[in-house]
């Protein structure tokens, strides 16, 4: 969305996308969050709760961190791994630059790192931001922030499922066949419309949580493209 084709980053369309996504979430919050939430609400279900278990950030980081270490394992079998340095010492710094360097152009640490990296994001925005969950809304018709807290009932925005897996699900987009892409986002657009449904959160959080993920996803991309080149 934000590449080139050379995998270079259109810094002019990120930007613009940035001013933007601010005007819709300012607009969200004073006005269109609250008849949109309650509107999404009506189509609440248990299979909800399915998704958020198979879609946390926390299981998009720890299956990417499983299918890299099984990766570099298989490379590992190829090439075995260097644990001394020029002088025939271990070293610790040897053996780390050996492994990146059998792991870099892999697909898999592509996503891993773009999971990671929006799931960093998505934490720090979400205690700095401190915004209440819709359930002050729905219990005590209360709405607000409480910046710089790390509960989780003022860690609504953005929504860490809908920022890894958006970052997730488009760095896969952007891998597989064209005919093929429809699919993905139509998942990632489910899991983003799952967490309002089920009551965790506003619909600007998921709309900011998608545009982090694709974000990360892009500069990630265009990051390792860089590198590998």
């Amino acid at each position: 969305m934000f590449l080139e084709s050379n995998n270079k980053i259109k810094w002019k369309s990120l930007t613009i996308a940035i001013f933007t996504i601010l005007l819709v979430i300012i607009t969200g919050v004073l006005w269109f969050d609250k008849p949109m939430y309650l509107f999404i609400r009506q189509f609440d279900c248990n299979a909800w709760d399915i998704f958020g278990r198979i879609f946390s950030g926390y299981v998009w980081i720890a299956a990417g961190a499983i299918f890299l270490c099984a990766f570099y394992i298989k490379k590992c079998i190829q090439s075995k791994p260097k644990f001394h340095n020029e002088s025939g010492r271990i070293s610790l710094l040897t053996f780390i630059n050996d492994a990146l360097q059998k792991i870099r152009t892999s697909y898999v640490f592509y996503i891993f790192c773009a999971c990671l990296m929006s799931g960093i994001v998505a934490k720090i925005l979400k205690t700095l931001i401190g915004r209440f969950r819709p359930a002050f809304f729905e219990e005590l018709d209360m709405v607000g922030f409480n910046p710089f807290s790390t509960e989780w009932a003022f860690n609504s925005m953005p929504s860490g499922h809908t920022t890894v897996s958006f970052a997730g699900l488009f760095m896969i987009g952007s891998l597989v066949p064209q005919k093929y892409k429809w699919l993905i986002y139509l998942l990632a657009s489910t899991i983003a419309f799952s967490r309002v449904a089920a009551g965790f959160h506003w619909p600007t959080d998921v709309i900011l949580g998608a545009f982090i993920g694709i974000a990360c996803a892009n500069i990630i991309r265009a990051t390792f493209a860089k590198i590998n080149s």
